[in-house]
């Protein structure tokens, strides 16, 4: 049986400098290929017109928002999500081309292992070896509205979890991992801000604790060498600044009162 046909989107901004390997390990194989961009300078909008007509330009409504803006552009049954600085191999394509073309699938969302690597070198355990919910049938399906952690919405949801894994490029440098992990900490804060949340200097520094050690203990990040240890103490400042930065929105609504 042929394998069901494929939408692929992306959604990006300024990222010509590892854009073109995702780009390589998906044309000619997705059906459908869709680039959303959101007011790069740097050429990526150039090196994506080169493989793939879909390539549009918008302005920037946060990570929901953007995703499921491309998710209304696809035309196939199943999705395929994946970001710029990921990369499909060619055993996940074979075993996305076998499980889409099964002729009794009754899965509407497939979960693809992450080989997320650190400093030239993949990390085994913790949260960055998770399977990610990458690949869905589109019928019902939305992106949560929020600026970031946009979780996927499946009624009826029904997951299976391939065993190829999806490679992760996500940090160019360690101030890139820093900076990318505070904007989102800062992000989140404003979210739980605009929800009503509240917290202290207390709580972040308690959060520190308990995101560290549950990436270096529970989750085995210590098995990882120093590249676990490093997560887990990255992870740990990401919980400290998203809790730390709450309770700057907070003294600055106190102090315009």
């Amino acid at each position: 049986m042929e394998r069901q046909k494929l939408s692929c989107f992306i959604i990006v901004c300024n990222e010509a400098d590892r854009i073109e390997p995702c780009l390589q390990s998906l044309a000619g194989w997705v059906d459908q290929l869709i680039i959303l961009d959101s007011g790069s300078t740097d050429g990526t909008v150039e090196i994506a017109q080169r493989y793939t007509q879909e390539v549009y330009q918008t302005d920037w409504p946060g990570f929901g928002p953007q995703r499921n803006r491309a998710l209304a552009k696809c035309r196939y049954d199943w999705v395929l999500n994946i970001d710029a600085d990921e990369r499909m191999t060619e055993e996940l394509r074979d075993e996305i081309d076998k499980t889409l073309s099964q002729p009794h699938l009754n899965a509407n969302l497939i979960q693809i292992p992450w080989r997320t690597f650190l400093f030239g070198k993949a990390l085994r355990f913790g949260r960055y070896s998770s399977p990610q919910g990458k690949l869905f049938k589109r019928e019902g399906v939305a992106f949560k509205d929020r600026q970031v952690h946009e979780t996927l919405l499946i009624p009826n949801e029904v997951a299976l979890t391939l065993k190829a894994p999806l490679l992760h490029f996500s940090w160019r440098s360690y101030q890139h991992v820093q900076e990318k992990h505070l904007k989102y900490a800062c992000l989140l804060a404003q979210q739980k801000f605009d929800a009503g949340k509240r917290s202290s200097i207390k709580m972040a520094v308690i959060r520190f604790f308990l995101d560290f050690l549950q990436q270096y203990i529970l989750r085995l990040g210590f098995l990882d060498g120093w590249r676990g240890f490093l997560m887990a103490v990255i992870l740990g400042q990401y919980a400290f600044h998203k809790y730390a930065a709450l309770v700057a929105l907070q003294n600055k609504d106190s102090d315009a009162k």
